[in-house]
């Protein structure tokens, strides 16, 4: 199937990547064609435009992920918001689709808005992104400010914190400190991929419940 552009319609198979010049306008009037669509990626970057569909793969990666997660929150008696598709976006700078997001610390904030606004409303406290075709940058994240931003590629999880305007890949998760993400949450991915996500999230909660009895 080939792309397809017009001024009504975006469409893209899956595994589709496109890359072409464009402008601001140009970037906003394809945002609002695509309004809250996970379908379909886009970024726009030193004066193109990038557009991706993601594969089977990338969705069910970010889903176990985005479970693995909440498994986690549920076990350390943490709150939260999640949301998932979403575009983050602040002010009139370029946007980003993160696969899911987490409200944590400042879950009551945002809770019943049907909009978000980060000029007004604090970003999300992690935003989870599965790179299977290096259109992520951690970078577009830097006008958002999320303070923590997981990224999943090559079969490694790349924890970045935000401090002092810049994102910094770090080896622990502020949010889960006392929990071995990077060593761990990978296994329960590729095992949710191999072997169906009710299995890997299912044992999952059981090493969250053996950690437990050993404290």
């Amino acid at each position: 199937m080939l792309p397809t552009i017009t001024p009504t319609t975006i469409d893209l198979a899956p595994g589709t990547q496109l890359r072409f010049p464009g402008t601001w306008e140009d970037y906003e009037q394809l945002l609002v064609k695509l309004g809250d669509r996970a379908s379909i990626r886009m970024r726009f970057r030193d004066n193109q435009i990038l557009l991706m569909a993601p594969l089977p793969e990338h969705g069910n990666q970010a889903d176990i992920l985005a479970d693995l997660v909440k498994a986690l929150l549920r076990y350390e008696g943490k709150d939260w918001q999640s949301f998932d598709p979403i575009t983050l976006r602040q002010g009139g700078m370029p946007g980003v689709e993160p696969d899911a997001c987490f409200y944590i610390q400042n879950y009551q904030a945002i809770l019943g808005k049907r909009r978000l606004d980060l000029s007004q409303d604090p970003p999300p406290d992690l935003a989870l992104e599965i790179d299977l075709t290096s259109i992520t940058d951690i970078n577009d994240y830097i006008p958002l400010a999320v303070p923590e931003v997981w990224i999943y590629k090559a079969d490694t999880i790349h924890i970045y914190r935000f401090e002092s305007g810049r994102y910094l890949e770090v080896q622990t998760s502020q949010i889960f400190p006392n929990f071995p993400v990077k060593e761990t949450i990978p296994q329960y991915i590729n095992k949710g991929w191999q072997f169906g996500s009710s299995v890997a999230l299912r044992e999952f909660v059981g090493l969250l419940g053996e950690e437990g009895s050993r404290e």
